[in-house]
């Protein structure tokens, strides 16, 4: 019996017992964890949001500071070429963005017609079982209703948007004194660490930043990249609307592995109201664009610095997804990636305090 007691398997055996007990009891109090859930996630997001976009700048601005331009002149200049940049490409993008979305607006009947005979042609085919037609209509009453939903809860949630541009006109100046003070930051969070486990925080600090350096600055490259690619294949095969298409395929493209998908569809969905060759050809601009963006783009802009497998990368995505939505997905993986640094460490460090035999 002390043999059992003091084995790999009991060990193994307690920690589950304690992990379910521990599942169990959040359970019983997923009521307040949701609430404090909520409140945090409404007092930190502008705080979150200007860490990520100082430590994506924090490069540039070391880089100029090295160069004796202190850090507010630093700062200040970035700030200064990405509004005259912005400025730029939106006086020279929102023409088409306009011209392409009132186009849009003015064929939508047309667009809707075509789907609707579309759909009628599917319905009408008796050469279909009954249970396929069937499935087609409960599928466009639930998406009328899920349009429907939508609109009502926009409308709704008129509060919720006029929170979100306040939280956007916030995030920049967060960023800026977050960037302005950032090696203060750094001695003041360095200096709560006791003097005997500071060799090793600066070790945790720089992994961390290796693994997410790389990954964070070059996924935006990545993003334009691929949008870039979209563009390209749409305006060849004639798509319609294809910057504001492409658009969406590089915005979406953040999320790992399911973002292609979601980024498709809306450009698929418009080339099943033209035809189904344009609808083929889209599908092979997408899939030709994956390809290149998964063998050639990531590898060489990104690499490999994150080392986690797919299996672990889908299981942070459904994690990330359930928690926070689409949020959630995007930064599922970088999180993940911190922690798996952490764990890594926590673990180096038991092995080193164990006492050799």
């Amino acid at each position: 019996m002390d043999k059992f007691l003091k084995s790999r398997l009991f060990v193994t055996l307690v920690y589950v017992l304690l992990g379910l007990i521990i599942l169990f009891m959040m359970q019983q109090i997923h009521p307040i964890l949701s609430t404090a859930y909520g409140f945090l996630k409404a007092v930190l997001a502008p705080f979150v949001i200007a860490l990520i976009i100082s430590y994506v700048l924090n490069p540039i601005v070391r880089m100029l500071n090295e160069r004796k331009v202190p850090r507010t002149a630093a700062v200040l200049l970035i700030y200064a070429v990405f509004i005259t940049s912005v400025t730029v490409i939106v006086m020279n993008l929102t023409p088409i963005f306009v011209k392409q979305v009132g186009e849009l607006n003015e064929h939508m009947p047309e667009l809707t017609m075509r789907a609707q005979g579309l759909f009628d042609g599917l319905n009408d085919n008796r050469m279909l079982p009954e249970s396929v037609r069937s499935g087609i209509n409960n599928a466009l009453m639930k998406l009328e209703n899920t349009l429907s939903a939508f609109i009502s809860n926009f409308v709704d949630g008129i509060g919720s948007t006029i929170n979100m541009l306040m939280v956007a006109f916030i995030v920049p100046f967060l960023a800026f004194y977050i960037l302005k003070d950032y090696q203060v930051i750094e001695k003041t969070v360095l200096a709560t660490v006791p003097r005997a486990h500071r060799t090793n925080t600066i070790k945790l600090v720089i992994d961390i930043d290796t693994a997410l350096g790389n990954y964070i600055r070059g996924q935006f490259l990545v993003c334009v990249l691929v949008g870039l690619l979209a563009y390209v294949g749409y305006w060849l095969i004639g798509m319609p609307y294809a910057l504001l298409l492409a658009s969406i395929v590089a915005i979406f493209n953040i999320i790992p592995y399911l973002g292609p998908f979601f980024g498709a569809a809306p450009a698929i969905i418009m080339a099943s109201t033209v035809s189904f060759k344009m609808v083929l050809m889209v599908v092979f601009v997408n899939l030709v664009v994956q390809i290149l963006e998964g063998n050639v783009i990531s590898p060489q802009v990104v690499g490999r610095t994150l080392h986690m497998h797919p299996l672990l990368i889908i299981f942070a995505l459904l994690v990330g997804g359930e928690l926070a939505g689409i949020i959630g997905l995007i930064l599922a993986v970088p999180c993940f990636a911190v922690l798996k640094v952490i764990i890594h460490h926590i673990f180096l460090y038991y092995v080193h305090r164990r006492p050799t035999a």
